[in-house]
């Protein structure tokens, strides 16, 4: 699949794939959204993909917001039908993705760019980082997520005040705030993500996935999280990861794990 604005690079079932717009500081357009998603769908069913690992091109940013150009002149409906068509075609697909996605944060991640690397499974962060939601500086809202994720990950108060302040944070204060899981430097940031993917695809691809599901049923209104892990767990007896991990245990070698 041919792209204009992402690159996509597949190494040891780790898809690297990268935002590439580095004149707009890899601002977010239609364009790319759309080619996101199409890249996610695509990986999402590439059976020798178990970990992705989203970044941005250059060392300035990972995404440093959305083509304000675009929606300038939206009008009310135009611009929730934005929000609605952005969340559903790539933030919520990401989020609920079975295959782990690590957000490689390599320097400005703001309003669209942090949501979608809030919308990652987890988050990196290279020390030169800083991240925010300054949309109310321009007289809206986050419309990509960005209020339900962010007090998700570092509590109402703190998600209140980056939001009504419209202020960025550094990645060491992302990383005390749990918006961020590591801080590492810049040359350091893909090799590190890489050493965790690798940490990853030493367990079952199946369980992880299972996992994965169980954990955003928490954050679904109307849904009980516990009784989703419950029916997770019990489907994974069923599969044979779960019978090549017990048998590895007592065999006491390591698994071979090949799917479910």
């Amino acid at each position: 699949m041919k792209f204009d604005n992402i690159l996509v690079v597949k190494n040891n079932k780790i898809a690297q794939v990268t935002i590439n717009r580095p004149n707009k500081l890899n601002a977010l357009n239609s364009a790319t959204i759309h080619e996101l998603s199409d890249a996610f769908e695509d990986l999402e069913d590439d059976e020798d993909v178990n970990v992705i690992v989203l970044t941005g091109s250059g060392d300035k940013a990972f995404v440093a917001g959305a083509d304000i150009s675009e929606f300038a002149h939206f009008s009310v409906d135009e611009g929730g039908g934005l929000a609605r068509k952005g969340q559903e075609m790539l933030f919520n697909l990401i989020e609920n993705l079975s295959t782990p996605v690590i957000a490689a944060i390599n320097g400005f991640a703001l309003g669209g760019g942090l949501e979608l690397a809030m919308a990652c499974h987890f988050r990196i962060a290279s020390d030169n980082a800083k991240m925010g939601l300054p949309e109310v500086s321009l007289g809206v809202i986050p419309g990509y997520g960005g209020t339900q994720r962010l007090p998700q990950l570092v509590g109402k108060g703190k998600a209140m005040e980056m939001i009504m302040t419209a202020t960025m944070i550094p990645a060491n204060e992302a990383l005390n705030c749990g918006l961020v899981n590591h801080v590492t430097t810049q040359e350091e940031l893909l090799p590190f993500a890489e050493k965790i993917a690798g940490k990853i695809m030493r367990n079952s691809s199946v369980a992880i996935s299972a996992a994965i599901r169980a954990v955003n049923a928490n954050f679904e209104d109307g849904v009980n999280g516990f009784d989703i892990e419950i029916e997770e767990f019990g489907e994974c007896f069923g599969t044979n990861d779960f019978k090549e991990g017990t048998a590895a245990f007592l065999e006491k070698r390591k698994p071979n794990f090949l799917g479910a």
